[in-house]
């Protein structure tokens, strides 16, 4: 394993311990890809500790397996330590690291903040609505839009763009293939590691009994918000290159693929919100729950003002909705480097980087 050194902390010694006896012990070889990773080497510099916990999913099935597990004097809590190690290195990675601190912190209270002031913002405008345009670019036009939501995208992104590329030096990432990349794409589309090595699930929200359901959640909420991404991308294609403009026919690739994708985003971050109340908080990193349920807070609220939207057309509902829901909008994007959604970010590089070690 990598030989690069990040800065030690009592989080990383504590999941170093436990996992020098874990590497002892290998009960939970095939559980997941952290055992196999971890198996490789009998001691872990403090990058490969982050590299382990960002490749963990927590699905708990280690320790309800664990013979060491409390109340033995070893005390092996494996994924709450990966978990606290997991959102420590997300905090140092994320640019201001403040902002990252102060999400995890205080998360639901912000992500409220600034849901509420764009949208207050975006109904002063009111008086400054166009003279033209259908449907919601009749209460803010499609240049308005533009010139408020690309530094809203952009920036955070670069900001996420700096962390990963910090990670990637200190797991001592190789050049990437597309074989890598393929590799990491299928194990994320198919969540394996939230599947127990067995397919039947893991042990999040059911203590020792296995479910997929977090699982299938995970998938809906992806895929939900892929088919957004998707209904936004086909949008902006009719709009510059065909020269159509919003609003779109139920049957047109926007609606086609924003209905179904609201749909699955809301539902499934509404199950994990779900899941994540009902889970044992102790096989976490219980100071980060705020901002867990924050950020699905805002990927529900995203997909549902978005099918709100759609559902209010043509009535004087339509500016208050679309405030609200560029508020939800404009919230899921400044907070993006220093919510939860780094995971997705962190997690598949980390497959990524497993993908390389399995050549």
């Amino acid at each position: 394993m990598t030989e690069i050194a990040t800065p030690a902390s009592a989080a990383t010694d504590e999941a170093r311990r436990q996992a020098e006896i874990c590497n002892a012990c290998r009960y939970c070889e095939g559980y997941c890809s952290v055992f196999p990773l971890m198996f490789r080497s009998r001691t872990f510099a403090d990058a490969d500790i982050v590299e382990l916990a960002n490749l963990c999913h927590n699905c708990r099935g280690c320790y309800y397996a664990c013979q060491y597990a409390p109340p033995h004097a070893f005390a092996l809590n494996l994924p709450r330590a990966l978990a606290e190690v997991r959102a420590e290195s997300w905090q140092r990675y994320a640019w201001p690291s403040a902002l990252a601190r102060l999400f995890q912190r205080s998360g639901v209270a912000l992500v409220v903040a600034i849901v509420l002031a764009v949208a207050a913002i975006f109904l002063a405008m009111g008086a400054l609505r166009p003279t033209g345009g259908r449907g919601f670019y009749a209460v803010l036009s499609h240049g308005a839009m533009v010139a408020i939501f690309t530094p809203l995208f952009l920036l955070p992104f670069l900001a996420m763009a700096r962390g990963l590329a910090r990670y990637w030096r200190e797991v001592g990432g190789e050049r990437v293939r597309l074989a890598d990349l393929a590799a990491a794409t299928g194990g994320a589309a198919r969540l394996d590691n939230l599947a127990g090595g067995h397919g039947e699930g893991c042990n999040f929200e059911a203590g020792d009994r296995f479910t997929n359901t977090r699982r299938f959640a995970h998938q809906a909420t992806a895929a939900g918000f892929l088919l957004c991404f998707a209904a936004t991308a086909s949008g902006t294609l009719y709009h510059y290159g065909l020269g159509w403009e919003a609003p779109y026919s139920l049957f047109s690739l926007p609606k086609l693929f924003g209905v179904p994708g609201g749909v699955l985003l809301t539902a499934g971050a509404l199950a994990l919100g779900l899941l994540k109340v009902r889970a044992d908080p102790d096989l976490g990193a219980p100071d980060l729950w705020g901002g867990d349920i924050a950020f699905v807070l805002t990927l529900a609220l995203t997909g549902a003002t978005g099918l709100m939207l759609y559902a209010a057309g043509g009535t004087p509902l339509v500016p208050v909705i679309l405030a609200l829901h560029l508020g939800t909008v404009a919230a899921f994007f400044l907070t993006t480097p220093y919510s939860k959604m780094a995971h997705a970010f962190y997690r598949f590089a980390a497959l990524v980087r497993d993908a390389q070690r399995r050549r």
